[in-house]
């Protein structure tokens, strides 16, 4: 019982937080006044007049989708160089060399894509200098870029026979400084008041509490304890939907995630802005049904989605309790399957987070997905693919949820003999083209990468397990890069030249396609007028419309990838039930 409350808790918190942050963005990006205008609107107006912005100018779609293809090709291309180059830069205390091709066109790539995915140990790997001005940098502007597209969209929905969708560099400039900044600098003191390590500080050697022996006889007694601006990138890390950590082991490490209130807050915060975009859609399109009705439908399956994972770990395996005759409990801790995870967090606050990660693109853990149950392991991997549209990214996922809510349309439309409607404008046959690439952009890319990658022997090299779990950690590689999420299945070594840029290929394309794809149909529908609304017209606001959106959204997924998961993670289970 007390694991229920404590989910439930999680979730009104979230949802109780979100709301108002997302009644501000809406301010925010209509222009109109907020609190911190007095201070922040001197700084943006500086901004456009270093950078030549016109504060009014309004991009046609493919002005606005080449500006950013433009800004983000820049910010790939330095992003390279500097981790190939890092040896020669400042602030390397431990004199860590520059990183091969490979892994700098995959590091950068996830980073520039808010897919964050690391192949890559980052206290081992990265300097500071590269840690803060290439994935702090980052962290902050390609979730911005994101909520950037969304914005574009719900303009194109509101305007009526325009061809203008805004300025990008208006709207970064804006989410940047208005929202992104201040929340995270927030969540960095909250942070910093648990003990998260912000500084610039050399390693420290610290003697051990109990001496070790290895296996050759050799006795350690010290060991290396990592130092570095942790706190401020963790911020970003959460609220940018990034994930990409300080430390590799991520948010499980204790100086990166220590106590429970650092917890709590790090994953209320991977989904608060992704929840927000929900209530921002509602306003911003002056009605507030449209954004609960996107809202519900993501949110039932977020709890469906956290009830398996939670009721799998928690059944643990028959091996574990060697079936029912040993009792995995103890008094502080619940039984259950704790391979993997903190005794600090247990398995409630582990599965909360696994599902909100996944849900998310965001890719942090706090624990090993790993080790997870079959079941409890394949959740959070179908929640990436379907599109990573249950809640998602910071705007992408509310784009691509649209993407799905468009389809829905469409076929309910054929349903009744009736050309679909959405807000207002008709969906037409260049729309519906645009948000199928926006729907099956990640099941291709998945399918297609972990299928060149299972027929390579070499890929076998970088598997820590055979068998069917041996295929479900290629399988949630290309998943979470597919779905721009980055966490990973611990025990896939995907540092190899194939994988690194396979990788790297599929977060560009699943990153860009849908992108761009979402700019067309904004461009398109503001050239539309409105039309009236009429008694033929399907209501997408009510529970049955809701119901379709959910159904649409679980058939993409089930019909593309069930072959697979039949494969991995469900074999699996069979083995160990049998």
């Amino acid at each position: 019982m007390s694991a229920v409350l404590q989910y439930g808790l999680y979730l009104i918190i979230l949802v109780v937080l979100a709301i108002p942050l997302g009644k501000y963005m809406g301010k925010v990006m209509n222009g109109e006044k907020v609190f911190l205008s007095r201070v922040l609107v001197p700084c943006e107006n500086f901004v456009y007049r270093i950078l030549r912005v016109d504060k009014d100018e309004q991009m046609s779609w493919k002005r606005y989708a080449g500006s950013i293809l433009i800004f983000s090709g820049i910010s790939l291309i330095v992003f390279i160089l500097i981790q190939m180059g890092q040896n020669l830069l400042p602030l390397n205390p431990e004199k860590l060399p520059g990183s091969s091709w490979h892994l700098s066109f995959n590091t950068a790539v996830s980073f520039v894509t808010n897919t964050n995915w690391q192949a890559y140990s980052g206290e081992s790997t990265l300097s500071y200098f590269t840690q803060m001005f290439c994935l702090t940098v980052q962290n902050f502007l390609s979730p911005a870029v994101g909520i950037a597209v969304m914005f574009a969209l719900i303009r194109g929905f509101i305007q009526t026979k325009k061809t203008g969708l805004g300025s990008f560099w208006v709207d970064m400039t804006r989410i940047v400084m208005y929202i992104l900044i201040p929340l995270c600098f927030l969540i960095s003191i909250g942070l910093i008041s648990q003990g998260v390590i912000q500084n610039f500080s050399g390693y420290e050697t610290v003697s051990l509490v109990e001496p070790i022996t290895t296996e050759d006889g050799t006795v350690v007694t010290e060991q290396v304890v990592p130092m570095g601006p942790a706190a401020s990138q963790t911020a970003i890390k959460q609220a940018g939907t990034n994930g990409g950590g300080f430390m590799g082991v991520n948010s499980a490490h204790p100086l990166e995630n220590p106590t429970p209130f650092s917890n709590l807050l790090e994953m209320v915060s991977l989904l608060l802005i992704p929840v927000a975009c929900c209530f921002t859609f509602g306003r911003n399109v002056k009605d507030k049904r449209q954004g609960r009705a996107l809202f519900l439908a993501m949110f039932i399956v977020l709890v469906l989605a956290l009830a398996g994972v939670a009721i799998s770990e928690q059944a643990g395996t028959p091996q574990l309790s060697q079936n029912g005759v040993v009792d995995l409990g103890t008094v502080d801790q619940a039984g259950g399957n704790m391979e993997g995870k903190e005794v600090r967090f247990g398995i409630a606050t582990s599965a909360t987070w696994a599902t909100f990660t996944t849900a998310a693109s965001n890719g942090s853990v706090n624990s090993m997905h790993d080790s997870y149950t079959p079941l409890g392991g394949m959740i959070p991997m179908l929640l990436m693919m379907l599109g990573e549209v249950i809640f998602g990214g910071t705007g992408c996922g509310l784009y691509g949820m649209i993407g799905f809510a468009i389809l829905t349309v469409f076929i309910a439309g054929l349903m009744v003999g009736r050309t679909p409607e959405y807000l207002g404008k008709k969906i037409e046959p260049y729309e519906m083209r645009m948000a199928v690439l926006v729907c099956l952009a990640t099941p291709i890319a998945i399918l297609v990468g972990s299928g060149i990658a299972a027929l390579l022997p070499s890929t076998a090299d970088s598997l820590n397990n055979p068998g069917a779990h041996g295929l479900s950690e290629v399988l949630y590689a290309y998943a979470s890069c597919g779905g721009n999420n980055g966490s990973a299945f611990a025990g896939f070594n995907a540092n190899t030249p194939f994988l690194n840029v396979s990788l790297g290929l599929v977060m560009l394309f699943v990153r860009f396609v849908p992108l761009v794809s979402t700019l067309a149909i904004a461009g398109s529908l503001a050239k539309k007028k409105k039309v009236a609304v009429s008694a033929g017209t399907l209501s997408t606001t009510n529970a049955m419309f809701i119901f379709l959106l959910i159904f649409v959204v679980l058939l993409v997924g089930a019909l593309s990838f069930l072959p697979a998961l039949a494969l991995g993670p469900i074999a699996e289970y069979f083995q160990m039930i049998v």
